[in-house]
């Protein structure tokens, strides 16, 4: 897998696998046989943060790569500092992954670059998967033909994981990072922690750099000086 110079970095260990489906499966279905498969697929994701949107897409790449497919991952919201001419010639890829498409509606020249995109990956057989926060429809786009282009495809609403499938979510992540994350632990971080499966997840990620640093256990007092350490760094970057 390939990547603009946007800055990020994706986490070599995500995959469909780790992803709890529940209502979401005839969505990772669509992915996968969508990325193992020749031809051209069109994929539409929405959803709320942290029902899985990226995870998705990361996995596709991952699992691209593992079928020797060219594949590009292309967060939105970073890409606004650079130039639509970011779009020109992705259709190389065999797999193209656009996340956060409701970052360039109503700018014209993205929206157009958007739209030769389309043009480009249907002529050359490329997979476009596309993800954003509403659904096709709700989208603000000015230009019309794209608003048509977007509405190709399938298009799946991501829920969100119940309490129980979170829980399960998080012992299967810790378990797969070498952490034992007991019950007690789990349903602490879900009453004092924002409750979507991305902030989770880092609070998670945070758990495991600390707890190793630390050579402690995770305990709920550990627990609980870590997610007000994190909450508190958060809210500086957001004061920042």
């Amino acid at each position: 897998m390939q990547q603009l110079p946007l800055g990020i970095s994706l986490k070599p260990d995500i995959s469909f696998a780790g992803f709890i489906a529940s209502r979401n499966q005839q969505a990772v279905d669509s992915l996968q046989e969508g990325t193992k498969c020749g031809g051209t697929s069109f994929i539409f994701l929405w959803g709320n943060s942290g029902t899985g949107k990226t995870h998705l897409l990361h996995a596709a790449c991952r699992l691209a790569d593992t079928q020797n497919q060219p594949s590009i991952y292309i967060p939105l919201s970073q890409a606004l500092e650079f130039s639509p001419d970011i779009f020109t010639d992705l259709d190389k890829f065999q797999l193209v992954c656009l996340d956060d498409v409701e970052q360039i509606t109503r700018q014209q020249d993205w929206e157009q670059a958007l739209f030769n995109l389309f043009n480009q990956v249907r002529d050359k057989g490329t997979n476009l998967f596309i993800t954003s926060d509403c659904s096709p429809t709700a989208l603000d786009i000015t230009l019309p033909d794209l608003a048509s282009r977007l509405g190709w495809g399938l298009n799946y609403r991501l829920h969100p994981l119940t309490d129980d499938e979170k829980v399960e979510a998080l012992q299967k992540t810790a378990q797969e990072r070498g952490m034992t994350l007991p019950d007690e632990c789990v349903h602490y971080m879900l009453k004092h922690c924002p409750r979507d499966m991305g902030t989770l997840l880092e609070i998670l990620a945070q758990l495991d750099q600390a707890s190793l640093a630390a050579q402690r256990k995770l305990t709920i007092p550990f627990i609980h000086s870590q997610i007000a350490e994190f909450i508190a760094t958060r809210r500086l970057q957001t004061q920042a």
